[in-house]
C-alpha cells in the first residue's frame, strides 16, 4: 500500500505544480485553491508512504515522478519546448525511479 500512497503523492505533486503555474503568482482564486488542496494531499500521501518506506527512497521517487510529470505535461499544455537532450535526461530520471522501485 505504501507504493500506492507514493504514486498518489507524486500525482498530486504534478497537479499542485501545474496549478501554481495557472494561478499566475497566486492571483487567481481557483488555481490557487487547487494548489493548496493538491499540495496538502501530496504531502499527506507522502507522509503515509513514509510510514513504511525509507524517507530517502520515498522522497527520491516522489520528486522524480513529479519533476518528469510536470516537465512533460507543461511542455504539452504550455508549449514549453524540450530538446532531445532534455527528453533523454527525463528518461534517465524515470529509469532511476524504476530502478528504485525494483530495488526495494
Amino acid at each position: 500500500m505504501a507504493w500506492t500512497w507514493l504514486f498518489l503523492a507524486a500525482g498530486f505533486e504534478i497537479c499542485w505544480a501545474l496549478a501554481m503555474k495557472s494561478s499566475l503568482g497566486f492571483t487567481r482564486l481557483w488555481p490557487t485553491l487547487a494548489f493548496v488542496v493538491c499540495a496538502a494531499a501530496s504531502l499527506g500521501c507522502l507522509g503515509l508512504a513514509a510510514r513504511q518506506l525509507p524517507i530517502g527512497l520515498a522522497y527520491a521517487v516522489w520528486t522524480g515522478i513529479g519533476a518528469c510529470g510536470v516537465t512533460l505535461i507543461a511542455a504539452y499544455l504550455h508549449g514549453e519546448g524540450l530538446s532531445p537532450l532534455q527528453l533523454g535526461c527525463i528518461g534517465m530520471i524515470l529509469i532511476g525511479v524504476i530502478g528504485l522501485k525494483l530495488g526495494s
